[in-house]
């Protein structure tokens, strides 16, 4: 077992150590991790970005879960939905959103899993009230009837979210890519929900991929993942990735 785990620690860093190719986006690329209702967070890091850019043109990217967990689902929400209607900003889709339309769908089936990853913080910040995970399938079909008011045209909108982001040799998605797939053959549930093989495994196509899902400490790049979800909802601190001609840094 321990020679095992030497060869795994060898191979890892011969690995990272070969994944040499840069960031390199046809222009400057700014990304945002997961949200996850922090609208006070949001928009003191959209303000950083601007001034960060300092009048160059840019593409902002989103990576999804803006709803759950966080007290204001709506007001992020209603954030995004209205930048979006800008030519340089793409809200991906994350597997937050996907649950919370899953619910709408089938109420029932997917309620409690929902509510057990923060759907009934999102709920109450639509003015949602009086579910548990434990609610009868009527009760259920009543709060997805008053979601469905609440959200209006952002429903639609939440469906017509993309799960992808290319630009350059950077790809953006929620959770993560099967190492050896081409991006654009990636299966919805990968891009979502992630893949076992996304954080052992170094992409042999030089593409780099920008995430979140995955909390960590510090964001980081590191063998082409570039990871920045940094727990928002708990830390208070929300990231943004910028790559620029090569360099990049987070903000």
């Amino acid at each position: 077992m321990i020679q095992f785990f030497r060869q795994f620690l060898a191979k890892n860093r011969s690995d990272i150590q070969n994944f040499t190719a840069k960031a390199l986006p046809e222009r400057p690329l700014y990304a945002i991790g997961d949200i996850h209702g922090r609208n006070d967070l949001l928009g003191p890091l959209l303000t950083k970005i601007e001034t960060h850019a300092n009048g160059t043109p840019y593409d902002l990217v989103t990576v999804g879960d803006y709803v759950d967990r966080g007290e204001d689902a709506s007001g992020v929400l209603s954030c995004l939905q209205s930048l979006s209607d800008l030519p340089h900003v793409t809200c991906l889709m994350g597997n937050h959103e996907r649950m919370l339309l899953d619910f709408i769908d089938d109420p029932a089936k997917n309620g409690r899993r929902w509510f057990r990853n923060g759907g009934l913080q999102t709920l109450a910040s639509f003015g949602v009230g009086g579910l548990t995970e434990n609610a009868r399938p009527e009760a259920m079909a009543l709060g997805k009837d008053q979601l469905l008011e609440a959200l209006g045209d952002l429903e639609p909108w939440l469906r017509a979210r993309p799960l992808c982001f290319q630009s350059g040799n950077i790809a953006v998605v929620h959770a993560g890519a099967k190492p050896n797939l081409p991006i654009a053959e990636q299966p919805d549930k990968t891009l979502l929900w992630g893949h076992p093989a996304f954080f052992r495994e170094v992409r042999g196509d030089g593409i780099w991929v920008i995430h979140g899902h995955t909390i960590v400490e510090t964001a980081r790049a590191e063998a082409g993942r570039i990871s920045i979800d940094t727990g928002a909802y708990a830390t208070g601190k929300l990231t943004a990735v910028v790559c620029d001609g090569g360099h990049m840094g987070f903000l």
